[in-house]
């Protein structure tokens, strides 16, 4: 730059001395490469024609330079003519970032390409400079104090030049010492806790809560003066803070001084402005009350209350102040909550995005809030839970931007993230209970994109063949109900799934509807028919054997259930928060060839215990009686216990009444007539994962077992057994027992469970506390793609 005006100047002055003003007849541009001729005509203020003095000329070599594309100008005259030669600057061909690791390249190279610093730009050396101050600044603020920033310019041929930026992180400093001065209503301790900064320590390399960072600081300071002014100190101020560094880098000290000031109580709560709700409605809305200790949270929580209540009659730009008023003397507040309800919105569209393969129509039909209508905040929220209940999306926001040009209509934009809802390709899989799985399946809750729940396939197992289809329309009439039909033909060969030695082939088919009576709670009916037919071999018991000898071995069930439902989860798949509830009956009509009923209810509840941990406890209980002349329940219909969705740590299967093989020693289970299972969950973020959505990791306690209210009597079955020994010392039925909390069985352990694109992937790792008699433990447990 320096020799460029110097060269401009000593020009300028040969030109003065010597020249006089001329007409330029024409413009002569030498030296261009790749600026085009126009864009320096476009930038000088010269055009033909003009009548031209020294001063103009160097005023236009100035324009020149502000363009930056030109690291050197001369001005000169050829009779008429007027000449500009120039030098451009140099094109970058290549940029190469190396030694960086905490910041990603990719990261570093948007922020060198929005400051105008990318490959084929133009060089300028200021520009790179500044970036690398800004570079060191980025890596300052994560606390890498010794980070430094160089680069090299290497000249290549075509005037062009290859940037290489030499990044030297450093280290992070770590935090050595905190110390809070002023604090005297609160123990340093508890003042520290709320920090998410911390000291080093013997533990500190499992996270980086001791690694200095601005950004956590300032996080820090605001939940300190979050905690002053929930607790009633209105005049907390934080006075100064201080970060000092070793002279080494390495190690940072905090100190932070602060004033405490006074505790303050409320002393009146009044309300003004247009209330449009009843007084004494919004009165019970307020959370603040006379004689109560002043709280920030209080007054912001009271805020977002009445506001939401005003967006649910339309006034949806409703805004709530509350106004503190101080008594220093008397160490109290008065509060104002002023309401201000602005205009009544209407919603003029509700748009959707991200749903790249659910159609349109399927999101709409969950809405409560409808187009053209007065905006109701409730309706809005409602229909944003609906969408996330379905089990289609991973996430679901809504915004509700005013529409420009207009004071009273609104969008409302619902984006959603879908996940996978289903498995089309899992032919192949896996299960401890059923071995190698092998088939062809759809199984899809949101078919096509369609919301219709689809499942049809073919699958076979070292136990079992199943052949079925499926199909249920959640919305078969406007109003939500939901019809569905299935038919399935399916073999299962139960001495190989740890159940007694028999085999069963069962067809059926059947009919469902469903009416909702609620926004969360529905009622189902069904009917179908059921065929089964069951084999016997060598070593199945004699119990089974005594059943089919009186009641034959080939069976046919006309089936009718009536269920009801309760969803309060916050979302389909993997919820965090509410509850879910069901109960069941399910009976077979006179003139089947069995005669039973089945009650079942099973009952869920999430509860968030802190901003990453939650509490899940679930149960279920089932009976099976039966009715009739012979009153004998069907032991192919039995509850079986142990494995996932059960109690874990225990053999699929394995839990509840055993009976002897009939040519062996071994003891398989039978199941029973009631079954009583729970359990108590702590789920955590899994560390090292982002993100969470698709994963759920617990630390679990599971109990349950399954019972026969009829033990005595089979017991006393097997007459015809050619013991060697009495049946007392030798009895052929054992872990038989009606109903007693005293024989649950117990285990504790860690879950996981991902939903991939194959379907959900679910590990357990379990300790089985109280094992007894001829229960089977089984400590690691997992299952992938299993059959649909």
């Amino acid at each position: 730059m320096k020799r460029s005006l110097l060269s401009l100047l000593i020009g300028s002055m040969a030109y003065a001395s010597g020249a006089n003003a001329f007409v330029v007849s024409d413009i002569r541009i030498d030296g261009l490469q790749r600026v085009s001729a126009g864009t320096v005509f476009n930038s000088l203020p010269i055009e033909v024609g003009d009548d031209v003095l020294s001063p103009q000329i160097a005023d236009a070599a100035k324009s020149l330079f502000r363009t930056g594309y030109f690291k050197d100008i001369q001005m000169g005259r050829d009779g008429d003519v007027l000449v500009v030669s120039v030098v451009e600057r140099p094109s970058i061909s290549q940029i190469k970032i190396e030694g960086n690791k905490a910041i990603k390249t990719d990261d570093l190279m948007n922020g060198l390409r929005s400051s105008g610093l990318s490959e084929g730009e133009i060089f300028q050396q200021a520009t790179l400079e500044a970036i690398r101050l800004e570079l060191e600044r980025q890596y300052v603020s994560q606390g890498r104090y010794g980070a430094s920033i160089s680069a090299n310019v290497e000249a290549l041929p075509r005037n062009r030049v290859k940037l290489t930026i030499n990044v030297k992180e450093g280290k992070v400093a770590t935090i050595r010492h905190i110390n809070v001065v002023g604090n005297t209503v609160f123990p340093q301790s508890e003042v520290l806790d709320l920090f998410e900064l911390k000291e080093t320590g013997m533990f500190s390399f499992f996270g980086s809560s001791d690694k200095y960072s601005r950004e956590k600081l300032s996080g820090d300071l605001e939940r300190l003066r979050s905690h002053y002014l929930d607790r009633g100190y209105i005049n907390f101020n934080i006075r100064s803070t201080q970060v000092s560094i070793s002279p080494d880098k390495q190690s940072v000290f905090i100190t932070v001084n602060i004033d405490e000031g006074d505790k303050y109580t409320i002393n009146e709560v009044k309300l003004a402005g247009d209330l449009i709700i009843d007084e004494e409605e919004a009165r019970n809305l307020v959370l603040a009350k006379p004689d109560q200790t002043f709280s920030r949270r209080v007054i912001t929580t009271t805020e977002e209350i009445l506001s939401r209540r005003l967006g649910n009659e339309g006034y949806t730009f409703a805004n709530v102040s509350g106004i503190p008023t101080p008594d220093h003397e008397n160490k109290t507040v008065d509060l104002t909550f002023f309401v201000d309800p602005g205009r009544r919105a209407y919603v003029r569209r509700i748009n959707f995005s991200g749903n790249t393969k659910t159609e349109d129509e399927v999101l709409r039909r969950e809405m409560r809030q409808m187009e053209g209508a007065s905006a109701n905040t409730q309706n809005i929220e409602q229909s944003k839970v609906r969408l996330e209940r379905l089990g289609f999306f991973r996430q679901v926001d809504v915004e509700t931007p005013p529409v420009p040009g207009s004071s009273d209509q609104i969008d409302v934009n619902y984006t959603v993230e879908e996940q996978p809802s289903g498995s089309i390709t899992a032919s192949v899989g896996y299960s401890q209970s059923d071995g190698l799985l092998l088939g062809g399946s759809i199984s899809q809750s949101n078919f096509l994109g369609t919301g219709n729940n689809v499942s049809v396939g073919l699958n076979k197992s070292d136990v079992s063949q199943l052949y079925n289809f499926s199909f249920t329309d959640p919305y078969y009439t406007v109003d939500g109900v939901s019809r569905g039909f299935g038919v399935y033909y399916r073999t299962y060969d139960y001495d190989d799934s740890d159940i007694s030695s028999y085999a069963a082939d069962t067809w059926g088919t059947d009919v469902r509807f469903g009416y909702p009576i609620s926004e969360t709670q529905s009622i189902n009916f069904s009917a179908g028919v059921e065929g089964t037919k069951i084999s016997t071999g060598n070593d199945t018991p004699q119990y089974i054997r005594d059943y089919i000898a009186n009641e034959g071995n080939q069976f046919t069930n006309v089936k009718g259930t009536i269920g009801w439902s309760e969803s309060e989860l916050n979302r389909g798949l993997l919820p965090t928060r509410g509850y879910s509830q069901s109960a069941s009956a399910q009976v077979t009509i006179p003139g089947s060839d069995v005669t039973f009923y089945k009650l079942n209810y099973r009952a869920q509840y999430f509860q968030p215990l802190t901003k990453n941990l939650t509490a899940r406890f679930a149960g279920r209980l089932g009976y099976i009686g039966g009715y009739g002349s012979t009153n004998d329940i069907p032991f192919f219909e039995h509850y079986y216990g142990g494995g996932f969705a059960s109690v874990r740590g225990y053999k699929d299967n394995t839990l509840g009444p055993k009976a002897k093989e009939f040519n062996g020693n071994n003891y398989n289970s039978i199941g029973g007539d009631v079954i009583f299972e729970g359990t108590a969950e702590i789920l955590f973020p899994l560390p090292f994962v982002k993100d969470q959505r698709s994963l759920r990791t617990s630390l679990f306690l599971d109990f349950g077992n399954v019972y026969d209210t009829s033990c005595s009597n089979k017991k006393n079955s097997g007459s015809n057994l050619p013991d060697k020994e009495p049946l007392s010392s030798q009895p052929n039925i054992v872990d038989c027992y009606s109903p007693d909390l005293s024989q649950l069985r117990y285990s504790v352990g860690l879950g996981l469970t991902w939903i991939t694109p194959l379907g959900p992937l679910t590990f357990s790792l379990a300790k089985a506390l109280n094992a007894d008699g001829e229960d089977e433990t089984q400590v690691f447990q997992f299952s992938l793609g299993a059959p649909f």
